[in-house]
């Protein structure tokens, strides 16, 4: 009986201590999961075409595109970012760490392709 006392007074010490140390600033929320959005460039048409699709803050989005052509991809984010694409298949990552909704379009086709709401 004395053994079980001293072990869970040693696991209730260690638990405590290892739980206050550390930095004082939460951890980047993020929730795991990737967001992948398929998007095809053919013929001159894109898809999806405006869609929301809703994320997380610091959650990993990645556009997974299929074109008959290269081009580019635009995300109007703080940073904007410009994605380029070659023909056939690309991933492209996106990060997007601040709430909002977030345009990513083509210029070229002058059309929106999705709309990232990110919370």
């Amino acid at each position: 009986m004395r053994r079980l006392a001293a072990t869970a007074a040693v696991l209730a010490v260690t638990l405590a201590t290892g739980t206050a140390c550390g930095d004082d600033e939460p951890a980047p929320q993020s929730s795991g999961d990737t967001e992948t959005i398929e998007v095809t460039f053919e013929g001159g048409t894109v898809t999806p075409n405006g869609e929301r699709v809703e994320v997380s803050a610091g959650q990993d989005v990645e556009l997974v595109v299929q074109a008959d052509e290269g081009g580019e991809i635009h995300v109007h984010s703080s940073p904007e970012q410009t994605l380029e694409y070659g023909a056939g298949t690309t991933t492209l990552p996106i990060t997007l760490d601040q709430p909002g909704v977030v345009e990513v379009e083509s210029h070229d086709l002058d059309q929106v392709i999705v709309q990232l709401e990110v919370r």
